[in-house]
This record gives C-alpha cells, structure tokens and sequence, in this order.
C-alpha cells in the first residue's frame, strides 16, 4: 500500500448514498467503498429503506459484516403519494421517492462527524447536488457504465438545447466533441421513444445530466489503457467544458465483498475449456431466444457454466435439463461472477456487455462474445472491441430484435473458443488492467488525488 495515501487519508471521512435500485446497482459502491477503506478513509454507508428496494438481502448484511471497519446509518425513505403522480414506471417512481425524502440527510449528516465527501448515484445528481451545496461537502458521482457512454449522457443537455427534438427524428449519427460518432443504432430504445409515458430520457437523464457542472467529480470504473480516447477528452474538457473531474480508478471489481461461492464442478474442468455465460437478472431475453441459447451451448462443442434465473429455469423440461446438464452446468443467478470468471477454466465469456462484468472480464483476461440487449450496452461492446477483449457480432442488433438461431450461436462460440489471437489479446488487456492498480499505476494515481483533494480542502 502506498505510504502517501495511507498518510493522506487518516482524517478523510466519505459518506456513501447509493439510491439501492437493487444489489447490482449497489455492487459499484461497494467496493469503492472497500476500496477506499483499505486506504484508512473512514466510510459511513448509507442503506435506503424502501419497500421495493432489495438493499436488505443477505448479500448487504453480507458486506457489512465481512466489513466491520465500515460504518452503516439506514435511512428511512418516505412513502411516495403515487395517487398525485402521472408516472406509473417504479424506476422513476422509486427516484422520486427518494429525492422526496434527501431533505432528511442535513440533520443525519450533522448529527456524526465531518464529512469531507459524498459518494451517490449519478441518478440523483439533480436532487443531491443542492443539498450537498447547502452542507458545503462536495458531491461525487459513481458512474457505472463505460467512459463513452458517460460522455454521451453528459453531453446530453448541449445536444438538446440545440435541438430539443434530435431524437425523435434522428436519422444520422450523433456527434459528440472529442468522443467522435455514436451510431444511431447504438442509441438506447428509450431515447427514440417519444411517447408521453417514456420518462428515461426527459425525467432521469437530462435533469441528472444538467446537474453535472454542481458535481465535483465522477468515479468510472474502467482505466485510461482500455478507453483512452474518450478519457483523454473527458480530461482536457473536450466533451463539454463544465464536466466535473473523472476519476477512472478501475478496474473496481477484485475487492472482497463476501464469501467466495466456487464452483466445485469448474475444478474438475481443463483450463479455458468452459464457456460461461450469463445476461445477468434483468435482460430483456425472449424464451425463443433463451432455448435457442440453450440448442447453442448444447451442440457448440464446449463445456458450458449458463447462469439463469431460477424462473427462467422453467422453461426447459426436465428432460431438456437432464440432457444439457451431461455438456454443462446450469446454475441459479447468485453473486458470484468475480469466483468464476477468475476461475482458470473458463475460456470465453458470452455476456450483454453490462459494464461491470465488462471490467471483471479485463481484470480476468477472459475473452467476451459480446451481445448487447439495452441502454448503454452497444456502445460498452464498441470499447471491449476496440480494446480486443472480444467480438461484437453486430449483425445479431439489439437482443430483442433478431432471433438468432442455436447454429449461429455455436457457431460463433466455436469459432472464438479457438481465436488464439484474442486469447493473447485478452491477456494483454489483464495485463494493462493489473498495472492501472499497481503503486504508480494510473488508478492508484487517480485514487490518491482524490484523497490528497479532500485532505488538502480540509486544512
């Protein structure tokens, strides 16, 4: 550990506000969290108490537990009136419900020690920011998806005000300053949508955006060798000038967070012999489209570790499932990705391009066949291409889109299961991914100026 950051941090106090949408999204501030904690900052977490929030599952007593240096405050979010709201989407509904109830934090805030920071969601830059500006604490951001598609968010309330309806009728690429083209095909659904009851872009993202220039600075979970034209820019204020600081400090996935969940079964296999997949628990995917996956894994040649929710399970028959298990394994969704993708016997990793995974997989060097389902995953499959951590099958679109048959996919399995070439592509990026962590490497450095800042601001 660097002595100047251990030495910096002994009074740095940082609180974590995470809005809880669910432990994926709390996942990223978890271990910045444990992250900043190994360097001796003092870390109270916030956990919001919503009835549809799942911020109380085993899996956060989990972290608190295995992280007892870390200090935990619940907070009460006051029942929304949805009688009075037009909006029915409970994303929305559940943003509203907390930035109705932030006004409660100045009085939580002042009853413990100084803070010297606030750690939040970008989705509640716009009704944070004030409040942090009445507490005199500067608010940071964690951003949990690539630096590209950062940028594009961000330059969003430019692009609007020239144009306020560059979406509805958007037939060309979208330009954005020292970024370069976003296809129009790589645009999120939602942001074509027009329709009164789309609230994506018009209630979440532009008001968040334009809150942007009141943030101080922005965490991005990726590293300047992976993505260095769009964090240059970002750097020289070439994306927009009143972007606050970024501060990539990735890959941040290789923290503790809990028990490790291993999979005796992968011991058994040969090293890079396994194909793992899985879309996470929320992805958009058809049932055709789920057994024409299962037909893939099933004739591709390959062993097979398919993570599926336990309900999705249900739609092959036992028999089916008897036949797939003698090529591979089928296991229920659970918080275990870092355990098997690290794990020496998997050999490609077929994943929507969600940017965690993404950085989990740099930090692991295993290949991705990249399928992008929604929002910000195109253009998170553009970077993994272009930094050569896997292939971006560009004709299969959207995951809802096509139906892509189980040949095609086996195909595409076979094919990068034997590409020799971005295996040792793969390996060069976990290579550049474990140096950006190093003493000296270009996140430690990142981290440690966000430190010596809140330690020289509180002198």
């Amino acid at each position: 550990m660097s002595d100047s950051i251990v030495n910096s941090a002994k009074s740095v106090h940082i609180l974590f506000l995470p809005s809880g949408l669910g432990v994926g999204q709390m996942v990223p501030f978890f271990r910045l969290a444990s992250m900043l904690a190994s360097h001796r900052c003092r870390i109270t977490f916030i956990t919001m108490l919503l009835e549809i929030s799942t911020t109380n599952s085993s899996f956060v007593s989990n972290f608190f537990a295995n992280h007892p240096e870390i200090n935990r405050l619940d907070f009460q979010i006051l029942p929304l009136n949805t009688s009075t709201s037009p909006i029915n989407d409970p994303f929305i509904m559940q943003i509203d419900a907390i930035s109705n109830s932030l006004h409660q934090l100045a009085p939580l805030v002042s009853l413990n020690e100084p803070v010297s920071a606030i750690v939040s969601d970008f989705i509640l830059a716009s009704s944070l920011s004030q409040i942090a500006n009445n507490l005199n604490i500067p608010l940071y951001n964690i951003s949990t998806t690539s630096a590209k598609f950062y940028s594009t968010v961000a330059y969003l309330p430019v692009l609007l005000s020239k144009d306020p309806a560059a979406f509805k009728y958007c037939s060309s690429n979208l330009e954005i300053p020292g970024i370069g083209s976003v296809p129009k095909s790589s645009i999120p659904r939602s942001w074509l949508d027009d329709s009164q009851t789309n609230y994506v872009l018009k209630a979440y993202l532009l008001p968040n955006a334009r809150a942007l220039p009141q943030v101080t600075g922005v965490f991005l979970n990726t590293f300047p060798w992976f993505e260095p034209e769009t964090i240059a820019a970002l750097d020289d204020g070439r994306v927009t000038s009143s972007l606050p600081l970024v501060f990539p400090v990735g890959p941040v996935g290789h923290y503790k967070l809990g028990e490790d969940s291993q999979c005796s079964w992968l011991d058994e296999q040969p090293a890079e012999s396994v194909v793992y997949v899985s879309f996470g628990t929320r992805e958009p995917i058809s049932s055709q489209q789920l057994r024409e996956i299962g037909k893939g894994l099933e004739i591709c040649g390959y062993k097979f570790l398919w993570v599926l929710k336990e309900e999705l399970q249900e739609l092959f028959e036992n028999t089916v499932l008897e036949e797939m298990e003698k090529k591979g394994k089928i296991m229920k969704a659970g918080d275990y990705e870092e355990a098997i993708m690290d794990h020496p016997a998997i050999g490609l990793f077929v994943n929507q391009c969600e940017w965690d995974s993404v950085m989990n997989a740099a930090w692991s060097g295993v290949p991705i066949l990249a399928w992008p389902q929604h929002g910000d995953q195109k253009l998170n499959a553009e970077a993994v291409e272009k930094a050569g951590l896997g292939r971006w099958v560009e004709e299969w679109g959207w995951g809802e889109e096509n139906l892509v048959n189980g040949g095609r996919i086996a195909e595409m399995v076979k094919n990068l299961m034997g590409d020799v070439n971005m295996k040792v592509n793969a390996m060069k990026v976990r290579e550049q991914a474990r140096k950006a962590k190093e003493i000296g490497g270009s996140s430690e450095k990142r981290l440690r100026k966000f430190i010596e800042t809140l330690k020289s601001e509180q002198k």
